[in-house]
């Protein structure tokens, strides 16, 4: 894993801009407090120059590229797990240097991975340029937040699974078939669910969970990675 040790966080802001109070704060503020505030959100985030060599990637980006399903580092450069996606990866990244945010989709025949690249350094800037690369959530449902709403909402645990069930999409039936219970044991679930969160139909309660904080689980896998002596600079 990077520490806090391994990584050297720069900011560029100008304490004398009408926002100076809470930038020179911001600007203060510990690299390692900075990473850790990284870790905490349920999206992985990248940092890569204009080369696409990474310069700092938080707990869920380095377990996506442990995986290698989507994305991989290959001598700390970012690229696709096939020539398809790294075509796709370097053609968004020459838009982004440009000023411009992409979004692409690598796909596979039953999964997707989805890309943002953020310009992080104006055309004029003469900084090493960088993009901020944000991954998609894979799965709603493992969003600590999720659980944390239903323990505010008092949901029973029958009734946590069947919310859970419901973020991954899974139909009545097959809610019923999987906890082992008749439809209409799902049904007055669901109800009860509606009943305790205040949701008039279960389009507005998944519309409420996925506005929930994207907070990451704190069971946390160990993802050992090769280039962890890597320093953001």
């Amino acid at each position: 894993m990077w520490t806090s040790q391994d990584l050297a966080f720069k900011t560029s802001f100008n304490p004398g801009t009408s926002t100076s109070t809470s930038a020179g704060r911001f600007a203060g503020m510990d690299a390692g407090l900075l990473m850790r505030m990284m870790d905490e959100i349920d999206h992985g985030m990248l940092v890569i120059d204009d080369q696409s060599r990474l310069r700092h990637a938080n707990h869920l980006a380095r377990h996506a590229l442990a995986t290698s399903r989507f994305i991989v580092c290959h001598g700390q450069t970012l690229m696709g797990s096939s020539v398809e996606f790294t075509q796709q990866i370097d053609h968004a990244l020459k838009h982004a240097l440009k000023g411009h945010r992409q979004l692409v989709a690598l796909k596979e025949p039953e999964c997707e991975l989805t890309l943002a690249f953020v310009p992080l350094s104006h055309a004029l800037e003469t900084d090493t340029p960088s993009v901020l690369v944000l991954l998609s959530r894979q799965n709603a449902c493992e969003n600590l937040a999720v659980r944390m709403y239903a323990r505010t909402h008092q949901l029973s645990p029958s009734e946590e699974q069947v919310l859970i069930s419901l973020c991954k999409g899974n139909t009545i039936p097959e809610i019923a078939e999987s906890h082992h219970v008749a439809p209409s044991t799902v049904r007055t679930q669901v109800k009860a669910l509606r009943n305790k969160t205040g949701c008039h139909s279960i389009r507005m309660l998944m519309l409420r969970v996925n506005s929930l904080p994207p907070m990451v689980s704190a069971l946390r896998a160990i993802v050992p990675m090769e280039h962890n002596d890597m320093a953001l600079v």
